[in-house]
């Protein structure tokens, strides 16, 4: 453990400092700043001797938290660094990324405030990639045995890692003209500047990893192909197909889904040239939908100078502590205040959405209605009808599942009843050797559930290979005990 007493020295929880509002929105790097060694070092000290750290079963990944909590007090960094890698591949993305239920199961949290896990840990690995302790890690000896990972996000990332590792030849597929996914074209720059991304794909291909970019599995190449081709193929595209919001005016020019916004707006910043790019500049523009996309979504708008930008949710505002139907060590839902928010625009819940207004094809306004709960639906309240101006919005609905691009034609992988691939508890689908590993089994989730997910699917897939394995299998996709691996 860290310091015995000190979560009775420290009570106070201190995260990192972020950038003047002032300043950061006038460029897309990192809001955050890195945390005086001390005050890290204090920060780490508070986790106490909890008996059972409920971090671990709060945290998808079963993260050894105590542990590289202690090595920080104790200045180990490269001991902490090892202990973080033995069950988070990319803990630089969960830590800036992953909204952290480990510390809604912090004992600590109880009755004061929670431990900064998330901080610790990406401080960990921010500090061993400067020092050069994270280094590749190529298998022993080859398989022989060929896998083709479908999908650059973290979940097919993490896939592709542990069965390289362990000697199998894993090629990743990618559609996009660089590998990464969402972490590269989905996430802005402001919450993780895409040098983490491209550190860590350079240890992956110094294992062996190999990267097809600019390839549409489906059409370029079909999944019968991939299946004749390679001993076995893991589905990890994600749920990428936005909700809709089919009301009147939803055809006006100005009407976007919130990644036809985000994608391009990071191709710029990487520095592509984007032709017809949706550009806040000077616009009004309101966001559907209060989570991370819609943030993403406003601190962009934000750095594109809009002239305003308001945020509407459907439901009641989330309280700002627990609930009672909530309590401890349960994830609560709770009023968070992202770094966007600080840096302003309007939040207005209960508002229902009724029809977009324009004019001449291109939208003017937003007309709203207060939203009432009606035998346990969300209605709008007839008589409070208002417009809101609006030259742009985004819809941030989040997303149904993963696109079929031809998966039940081409190789008969079914989909179940919530427009996800179906699999069994072996991460497996009704067609041999084809595994889904995150959000496109899943559904949409967390970061950390994808990388989870993924380190579990390759356990999975090196058994089905090999007829038994070495690698942790962190969580099940089903009730069924993954026991056997």
């Amino acid at each position: 453990m860290a310091d015995p007493r000190g979560f009775l020295k420290v009570r106070q929880r201190e995260t990192q400092p972020r950038r003047p509002v002032p300043v950061r929105i006038m460029d897309w790097k990192e809001v955050y700043e890195a945390q005086e060694k001390g005050v890290l070092k204090a920060q780490a000290g508070r986790c106490m001797d909890c008996g059972v750290p409920f971090c671990h079963q709060g945290c998808p990944l079963g993260n050894l938290i105590p542990e590289w909590n202690d090595l920080i007090w104790r200045d180990k960094g490269e001991e902490a660094m090892e202990r973080l890698h033995a069950t988070n591949n990319f803990p630089e993305f969960t830590g800036r990324l992953c909204p952290a239920p480990c510390e809604a199961s912090c004992v600590l949290g109880i009755n004061q405030p929670a431990v900064t896990i998330k901080q610790v840990e990406v401080s960990i690995v921010d500090q061993a990639f400067e020092n050069g302790w994270v280094n590749p890690l190529p298998p022993a000896r080859l398989s022989g045995k060929t896998v083709a990972v479908v999908g650059s996000g973290p979940a097919g990332l993490a896939v592709a890692q542990q069965l390289t590792r362990v000697g199998h030849t894993v090629a990743v597929y990618e559609r996009d003209d660089k590998i990464g996914g969402l972490l590269r074209y989905g996430i802005p720059d402001f919450k993780m500047e895409k040098e983490h991304v491209d550190r860590r794909l350079e240890q992956m291909k110094a294992e062996g990893t190999r990267f097809r970019t600019g390839v549409a599995v489906g059409t370029d190449v079909t999944w019968e192909q991939l299946r004749r081709r390679y001993d076995a193929v893991v589905i990890a595209t994600g749920a990428t197909v936005p909700r809709d919001l089919p009301i009147p005016g939803r055809e006006l020019e100005g009407v976007h889904f919130a990644m036809d916004y985000l994608v391009p707006a990071n191709r710029v910043v990487a520095g592509e040239t984007v032709e017809n790019q949706i550009n806040a500049a000077g616009k009004h523009v309101i966001i559907l939908g209060g989570g991370d996309t819609g943030a993403d979504c406003l601190g962009t708008a934000h750095r594109h100078q809009a002239a305003s930008v308001t945020t509407l949710a459907i439901g009641k505002q989330p309280p700002a502590e627990r609930a009672s139907h909530q309590p401890w060590p349960t994830f609560p839902t709770l009023f968070e205040v992202a770094s966007a928010h600080e840096e302003g625009g309007e939040r207005t819940y209960l508002a229902s959405t009724v029809e977009f207004v324009g004019e001449n094809g291109k939208l003017t306004g937003v007309k709203v209605a207060e939203t009432e709960f009606v035998d346990g639906k969300r209605l709008p309240k007839a008589g409070t009808e208002r417009i809101i101006p609006a030259d742009l919005l985004f819809l941030s609905l989040g997303f149904t599942g993963p696109e079929p691009a031809g998966i039940t034609e081409q190789v008969s992988a079914e989909f179940d009843g919530r427009g996800n691939v179906a699999r069994d508890g072996y991460y497996m689908t009704n067609t041999e050797g084809i595994f889904v590993a995150g959000d496109a089994g899943r559904g949409q989730s967390l970061i950390v559930w994808a990388i989870a997910e993924g380190r579990a699917c390759a356990a999975a897939v090196d058994k089905f290979l090999m007829g038994s394995t070495i690698l942790p299998a962190p969580v099940a996709p089903t009730d069924r005990a993954m026991a056997v691996l």
